[in-house]
């Protein structure tokens, strides 16, 4: 093993296993990660990503016969404490930040830990949080509450507060999952210095152009074990899928010509100040209309007025032929409108909350006998849709965050498809879902338009739209400056517009 050390190894990990309750999470898995470099640790949901950081990390203990080096150091029994001393920091995909402190009080947290309470000092505070900001090369308010900053300067503050221990690697678990494309390559221009200057970076992402994108290597686990180790030169999305899942998805194009169907919303002109404005748009009866773009393109500001959560200041909407302006988001249920957030784990669901209880809070009026909820037909709706949707569960009872990504935004489907919409908006449906339960997701959506509903897909992931939409709209500056035939054009001229 001193071999490792002279090689550059940051962490080896050998014989690797983790049982729970007679289950095994991993199996005989081997791990490795050299100084300076940036690795990819790739798998679908449940394939045992999270217990190897864990273990790594000294959350969890792995079964005996495991060897587990850091930086050379063979530990026997990693703890959190031991870890983070030894340079080992993890950056989860929660951030687990505070969003009420400010950003240098994110940042410098742990200076104000100790043994014994006192006073602050504001300055010294101040000069640590701007030593990692200018190690980054990023400039934020230090004074910013956190909860005023989007996620993406969000994340720049969790990688901040995670040099202060002076890390020598950091895991990245999901980093870009709520990120549109130019914040992503931020990001990504981040992880690069952060490689330069000998910091090891382990990248988990379900976004696999950004996998091949970033790394010089990727591990793949399937199912509890090692697939292998592969170099990122030549690799492509759909091995590097086949490799994940074991099975071969054919990305074609899936476009129709819906162009009979009776229109379902309509929109003139509309616009609001700051946000989008003249949008002239048209979905019809089974229709997939794709809306893409950069980030400030208007794109969300424009489905939250379609919901209700906003106004237009002028312009016009119809649905179903017939003039409507919402003001709240119940008339825009009322009248048969859904909206699936992007941002799933905090709008889209309650966490602690059980799986029952989310799917069933649209239609609470429809469960009333006798003005109690009846608890029969709770279970009928919530089995019919659990089947319908083919959604994996344990008991209804379990917690719904206790489901995988791609469970979970099941869930938030089947939450809005029983209110029975004849307009349904998706807003970035698949942040943080990998990409077996992603082709699930399409089916179940495509199988939906076939059945009449309307359908507004948003999203910063060209591919995503390009694939699954009947047409695609290029949003820009808040206004549609292109309309795209996925059947008549190729993906790159759409990239390259978006791009431009």
């Amino acid at each position: 093993m001193a071999e490792q050390a002279a090689s550059g190894a940051m962490l080896a990990m050998r014989g690797v296993s983790k049982t729970f309750s007679g289950v095994k999470a991993l199996d005989d898995v081997s791990f490795e990660v050299r100084t300076g470099e940036v690795h990819c640790l790739a798998g679908e949901n449940g394939s045992g990503k999270s217990t190897l950081i864990k273990i790594a990390t000294g959350v969890y203990a792995a079964d005996p016969g495991a060897e587990i080096r850091i930086a050379g150091r063979k530990v026997s029994h990693p703890t959190p404490g031991l870890a983070r001393r030894l340079g080992i920091e993890v950056i989860w995909q929660d951030h687990a930040l505070f969003p009420e402190m400010s950003v240098a009080e994110n940042i410098a947290f742990e200076s104000l830990l100790g043994a014994r309470p006192r006073l602050v000092a504001k300055r010294r505070l101040r000069a640590t949080a701007e030593r990692a900001l200018a190690r980054l090369g990023v400039t934020l308010d230090l004074d910013a509450s956190l909860r005023s900053l989007p996620i993406a300067k969000r994340q720049v503050v969790a990688i901040a507060r995670a040099l202060i221990g002076e890390a020598r690697l950091i895991f990245m678990d999901e980093p870009t999952a709520s990120l549109t494309r130019t914040e992503t390559d931020l990001l990504l221009a981040i992880v690069r210095k952060l490689a330069a200057d000998g910091v090891a970076v382990v990248f988990v992402s379900h976004r696999l152009a950004e996998v091949l994108e970033i790394s010089s290597a990727v591990t793949v686990l399937r199912d509890g074990r090692l697939v292998g180790v592969f170099p990122t030169a030549g690799m492509t999305q759909s091995r590097l899928t086949e490799l994940m899942t074991g099975q071969i998805f054919d990305s074609q194009v899936s476009a129709r010509d819906r162009s009979a169907g009776p229109p379902v919303l309509e929109l003139r002109g509309l616009t609001r100040s700051g946000e989008y404005r003249d949008i002239d748009l048209e979905i019809r009866a089974g229709e997939i209309v794709g809306i893409t773009g950069l980030i400030g393109a208007g794109r969300t500001e424009l489905g939250q007025t379609l919901f209700g959560m906003t106004r237009a200041e002028r312009g016009e909407i119809r649905l179903d032929g017939a003039p409507v302006s919402f003001r709240s988001n119940e008339e825009a249920i009322r009248r048969g409108v859904a909206y699936v957030s992007e941002d799933r784990l905090s709008l889209g669901l309650i966490q602690p909350q059980s799986i029952a209880d989310n799917l069933a809070l649209t239609v609470l009026d429809r469960l009333l006998v006798g003005g109690l909820i009846s608890p029969g037909r709770k279970a009928s709706l919530v089995g019919n849709w659990v089947r319908e949707l083919a959604v994996k569960i344990g008991k209804p009872q379990d917690a719904v965050s206790t489901l995988s990504g791609g469970n979970q935004q099941r869930i938030v489907l089947a939450k809005w498809l029983a209110t029975e919409p004849r307009l349904l908006i998706l807003d970035a449906p698949t942040v943080g879902v990998d990409v077996g339960a992603r082709a699930g997701l399409f089916a179940i959506i495509r199988k939906l338009a076939e059945g009449g509903i309307a359908i507004l897909l948003i999203s910063d992931e060209a591919p995503e739209v390009y694939f699954n939409a009947d047409r695609v709209l290029h949003m820009a500056a808040g206004r549609i400056v292109g309309e795209y035939d996925p059947r008549k054009t190729c993906l790159a001229t759409l990239e390259r517009a978006i791009y431009a």
